[in-house]
């Protein structure tokens, strides 16, 4: 039986009597997460979100309540109205961490993580997406697999909530997690999350070294961008043109266009556009009249 001791050595906890916050939806995942802080020697505080997208929402924060006070954790519950528009998961997701303290701990695990790069590979990700979630204090428990977290729960006799969204076919990660990686295992004859955590580091440490090369490169320098190595190139456009959410790989490709030459002006979203002039690239207003 796995034991507290067994898998924090395998966490990454900031050291005993550090405050913390742990976002907890009830699932074994994050109640895992909640004893292992405690278990650790930090002053844990438990957080739930209540979406209020189900009738029976206020019994998860009832269980994560009852959880909490078990574990001699604290406990705080917060109120969200999710939006009405598409991508329900995005918006819940964005409402959610709009709620939480910005340096809250997640319940994530190694499966979540295959999970991520999977789906962001789907997507259309490059190296950026295909790194996932970056380990580190915010994510203490991503070296640990579900199976593990719901094997601590029951030892533990911590009653888990079982959010039935988390089996809806209609979201992505859902298939992903019940269908796709069960195909994978099939076709390979082998657990696929520990070789796609692997190539989730190994496309992470790529990405950053790519990233630090290109901080060399100024992206308003038309010459210099053209002639820079095209993946430097793209990502010297891409931290240029960031902001809430990063540029796709067409508005790239087009801002490069017009450091090479090849166009005057493009456009970039968010109502602006990239403008070439002198051999210097500047970002303006967009105006119909010259931006393709």
């Amino acid at each position: 039986m796995l034991n507290d001791r067994a898998l924090l050595a395998r966490c990454t906890f900031p050291p005993a009597g550090t405050s913390v916050a742990c976002a907890v939806s009830g699932g074994a995942d994050s109640l895992t997460l909640l004893a292992l802080a405690v278990a650790a020697g930090c002053q844990a505080t438990a957080i739930h979100v209540d979406h209020g997208l189900r009738k029976d929402s206020g019994r998860e924060a009832d269980v994560v309540a009852a959880m909490a006070l078990k574990l001699g954790a604290g406990f705080r519950s917060v109120k969200v109205t999710v939006g009405q528009g598409p991508n329900l998961e995005a918006r819940a997701r964005a409402a959610r961490y709009a709620a939480l303290p910005a340096d809250v701990l997640t319940g994530h695990t190694a499966d979540d993580q295959a999970e991520t790069m999977l789906v962001n590979l789907l997507r259309g990700a490059a190296s950026n997406g295909l790194s996932a979630m970056r380990p580190g204090l915010r994510r203490p428990i991503l070296a640990l697999r579900r199976h593990e977290t719901e094997e601590f729960c029951a030892a533990m006799g911590l009653e888990v909530f079982h959010d039935p969204t988390n089996t809806d076919p209609r979201y992505i990660r859902n298939r992903v997690r019940h269908e796709l990686l069960l195909l994978i295992a099939e076709i390979s004859q082998r657990d696929p999350v520990p070789v796609l955590v692997r190539q989730a580091d190994i496309s992470r440490a790529e990405a950053d070294f790519l990233d630090e090369l290109a901080t060399e490169i100024d992206p308003c320098d038309a010459r210099s961008l053209a002639a820079a190595p095209i993946a430097l190139a793209r990502r010297a456009v891409r931290r240029w043109l960031s902001g809430d959410h990063p540029p796709d790989a067409a508005t790239v490709e087009r801002v490069l266009a017009v450091a090479r030459g090849e166009a005057a002006a493009t456009d970039v979203g968010d109502g602006l556009s990239v403008r070439r002039s002198h051999q210097r690239l500047t970002r303006v207003p967009t105006n119909p009249a010259t931006s393709e």
